[in-house]
């Protein structure tokens, strides 16, 4: 599959528009890509209890498995303010890591800046990670 990074990234930006951030005023969005095409979106959700935010790769991985897709995961896009490209943090690694396992693909993670976008897979921003492969 190609993949197209503008409509990828724009999908990010789309979704980090829609972000819940009161308190860090920190939008983030992003975008997944799945193998059949379909776009799935997720923006940063700050609650007043500051660790139960939601970070945006998570949104939309959540709402990825609410529709009921279990891998297929191309490509990841992330945005936010700033003036470097953002990466997703550790926890957001891992939960990208599970819907990735799943379908045994290894994503290509777009880190997008304003100037800038930074193309790693995902294995590169999670080495060694633990996956549904650990347990058995």
């Amino acid at each position: 599959m190609t993949i197209d990074e503008e409509e990828l990234v724009a999908a990010a930006r789309e979704a980090a528009a829609q972000a819940y951030a009161p308190y860090s005023n920190f939008a983030v969005g992003a975008a997944l890509l799945f193998e059949d095409g379909a776009i799935v979106t997720g923006a940063n959700v700050e609650n007043a209890s500051y660790g139960l935010a939601l970070c945006a790769e998570t949104v939309a991985t959540g709402k990825a498995m609410a529709e009921g897709r279990r891998g297929g995961l191309v490509a990841v896009a992330v945005t936010g303010p700033g003036t470097d490209p953002i990466t997703p943090c550790g926890r957001c690694r891992q939960v990208l890591n599970e819907l990735a396992a799943l379908g045994r693909s290894d994503p290509v993670v777009l880190c997008v800046g304003p100037g800038e976008v930074r193309r790693m897979k995902l294995s590169e921003l999670l080495p060694a990670a633990f996956g549904p492969a650990s347990l058995g």
